[in-house]
């Protein structure tokens, strides 16, 4: 059978691991047993056309599976059909016109307003008064109000942020720089940051610092925003760049352009800021949902 000499050929020519080799085997088989199954015929790879690896893929999405695990699928397909023609086993390639399914866009995970304002405001003596309390909730208010990345958060010097102006600059994808706008409450968050920074590290440089006057570093960083996260979000992840998604859905919730928030997070292309509108749309469906006495 074609398939065996196959998995020899990607075994021991290809030296292919053989993690891959039973993946490739296990995809090639489930194919040639819905071909027998629906065509009642023996399968052979010569009598394979196009839209019967279409039909395959449809009933595959039918049954749940994922894109991701589909496209898999047909990359031992491909592989198998290119090992065919170089053999000369077939004259034409029924891959060549299948086009794989796109992959699924994840939304991003984010918290609700009123969870961060509760954390922020509402539960008392979650941030304590020394200085790790102090700049961990600055932190957290940063990511918060700015909507930045862990990169660019570590990477703020004491000259980019302006508090007269309440704006900051901050680096990230490819070192391309953008100016960010704060408001009131986080400059009262920064200057009693900064005051009892001088008063524990005295060093200038890095914005957040550790005790020792030393920059935060990523680890640093992504278990603080998840030791307060748990205060108020029961969902698995919790991360600085949950915090981030946050801040766009937020924005957008409340009426900001699009573009204004592309600016703001810094992405190249407005498709990057698209996927908060499909989260901000699944949140006014529910709102309707549950708000509409039709609904």
């Amino acid at each position: 059978m074609m398939i065996d000499k196959f998995l020899q050929y990607v075994k021991y020519e290809r030296r292919y691991s053989e993690h891959t080799s039973i993946s490739y085997e296990t995809d090639l088989r489930q194919f040639a047993e819905y071909f027998e199954k629906s065509r009642s015929k023996e399968f052979d790879p010569k009598i394979i056309e196009t839209n019967d690896i279409r039909e395959w893929i449809v009933t595959l999405m039918r049954q749940g599976d994922k894109s991701s695990s589909v496209n898999r699928k047909l990359s031992a397909l491909k592989s198998f059909y290119k090992f065919l023609m170089k053999v000369g086993y077939v004259q034409h390639n029924p891959m060549k016109q299948v086009v794989s399914p796109k992959k699924e866009k994840r939304l991003p995970v984010f918290l609700r307003e009123g969870e961060l304002n509760e954390l922020l405001d509402d539960i008392k003596d979650v941030f304590s008064n020394d200085f790790d309390g102090v700049r961990d909730r600055l932190v957290i208010e940063s990511f918060y109000n700015l909507g930045i990345r862990l990169s660019e958060l570590i990477g703020i010097e004491d000259k980019d942020v302006d508090l007269l102006n309440r704006v900051v600059k901050v680096t990230g994808k490819g070192n391309k720089q953008r100016i960010i706008p704060f408001g009131k409450s986080l400059e009262e968050s920064m200057r009693e940051y900064l005051s009892i920074r001088r008063a524990t590290t005295g060093t200038e440089g890095p914005f957040f610092q550790k005790e020792d006057g030393l920059p935060m570093y990523p680890m640093m960083v992504y278990r603080i925003v998840n030791k307060y996260l748990k205060y108020v979000s029961s969902q698995k992840k919790k991360s600085p760049h949950v915090l981030r998604h946050t801040f766009a859905t937020a924005m957008l919730n409340n009426g900001a352009e699009i573009n204004a928030v592309k600016e703001l997070l810094g992405h190249a292309n407005l498709s990057a800021t698209e996927v908060y509108t499909h989260t901000t749309f699944e949140q006014l469906q529910k709102i309707y949902k549950q708000a509409h006495p039709r609904a």
